[in-house]
C-alpha cells in the first residue's frame, strides 16, 4: 500500500514533505510563507555546538556503525555528490528568510534550496576516505572490530558483503549470548542498520542540481553583522575539519562518550586491529591448505 500511496517518491519522508508544500500552496492564503529545502542534513558546524547532533539519522548512522567497527558495506556510488549540510545552517537560513518575508511581502511563495553541491561540493568517495580517516583518529569506546570496510557501488555485491560481514557475524554473536545466559542483540541492531542503509541509499546512488540563487541573493541582502549571526554560507567549510568534528560529535553526544576517554579507545582500538591481523593470517592459512588438499 505504501509504495502506491507514495508513487515516484524514494520514500515516505520524502512525500510527507511533497505534501507538507502541497497544502503551504493550496492553503496558505494570503500568508507571509517560505519553504526551506535543506538536503542531508548532519551535524553542527559551528552552533549550538560544533557537532552537535542528536539522532542517527541518514549519514548519522553510517558514521556510528563504522566507528563501532559493526558496518562493513554500504552501497554507494563515490563520484556522487554527497549534498550534506551541517543541522545549523537551514536553521539560520529560515530565521533571515523569515526576515525578509515578513518585511518584503511576496505574492508567490520562495523557496530557498539549502544545499552544498552547487558551492562546496563533496563526493561520496571523498566522505569515505574523510570518514574513516577520522573514525581512526578519534575511534569510538569498545569498538566490536576494528573500523573498516569499503563502498560497493554493486547493489548485489553489497547485498553478499552485508550477509558475510553482517548478518552472518551478528547471528554467530546472538547465538554465543544466547548459550552464556545473555540477551542476544546483535541480529536486532544488524537489522535496524540495514533499514537505515536502504533509506539513504536512493540518496547516495544519485545526485541532483539545485539552484541556490535566491539563498545567495538573500545573504546579500544581510548586514555583515547578521551575516556572522545568520551564518547560511558555506563556502567557507572546510570538509576534512568538519566531518572529523563529526565524527567527535557523534561519539559525544550520540553514545554520549566524554573525549577524555580517547586515549582508551585508541588502545583498544589497536589491540582490534592486531586481532584482525591475526585472523586474516589464519583464515589464509586454512585456506590455502584446504584449496592445496583439494586441487593438489
Amino acid at each position: 500500500m505504501t509504495a502506491q500511496i507514495i508513487g515516484d517518491k524514494p520514500n515516505t519522508y520524502a512525500f510527507t514533505k511533497a505534501l507538507g508544500e502541497s497544502a503551504l500552496v493550496t492553503e496558505g492564503g494570503c500568508l507571509p510563507i517560505v519553504v526551506i529545502r535543506p538536503s542531508i542534513v548532519v551535524a553542527a558546524w559551528r552552533e549550538p555546538l560544533p557537532g552537535w547532533l542528536e539522532n542517527l539519522n541518514g549519514p548519522t548512522g553510517i558514521v556510528a556503525g563504522a566507528g563501532k567497527g559493526v558496518l562493513r558495506t554500504v552501497y554507494c556510488k563515490r563520484e556522487k555528490i554527497a549534498d550534506l549540510v551541517p543541522v545549523d545552517i537551514p536553521i539560520n537560513l529560515a530565521i533571515a528568510a523569515a526576515w525578509k518575508i515578513a518585511s518584503q511581502p511576496s505574492n508567490a511563495i520562495p523557496v530557498y534550496n539549502c544545499t552544498s553541491g552547487s558551492i562546496n561540493p563533496i563526493r561520496w568517495g571523498q566522505l569515505e576516505t574523510m570518514g574513516m580517516a577520522a573514525i581512526r583518529k578519534y575511534p569510538m569506546e569498545n569498538v566490536l572490530w576494528y573500523p573498516g570496510g569499503s563502498y560497493k557501488e554493486s547493489a548485489l555485491l553489497n547485498t553478499i558483503c552485508q550477509l558475510i560481514f553482517h548478518s552472518l557475524p551478528a547471528y554467530m554473536m546472538d547465538s554465543m549470548a544466547y548459550l552464556m545466559g545473555k540477551k542476544p542483540v546483535m541480529v536486532r541492531v544488524v537489522e535496524k542498520m540495514h533499514k537505515a542503509q536502504k533509506a539513504i541509499e536512493y540518496f547516495a546512488t544519485n545526485e541532483w542540481k539545485w539552484s541556490n540563487d535566491n539563498v545567495e541573493k538573500l545573504n546579500k541582502e544581510l548586514t555583515e553583522v547578521d551575516r556572522r549571526t545568520f551564518n547560511f554560507d558555506l563556502s567557507d567549510l572546510n570538509w576534512p575539519d568538519f566531518i572529523a568534528v563529526y565524527v567527535k560529535g557523534t561519539r559525544q553526544f550520540v553514545f554520549k562518550e566524554d573525549l577524555s576517554t580517547l586515549d582508551e579507545a585508541r588502545k583498544h582500538t589497536d589491540k582490534m586491529f592486531w586481532v584482525e591481523k591475526c585472523l586474516q593470517i589464519v583464515f589464509f592459512i586454512v585456506f590455502g591448505q584446504l584449496f592445496t588438499w583439494l586441487f593438489c
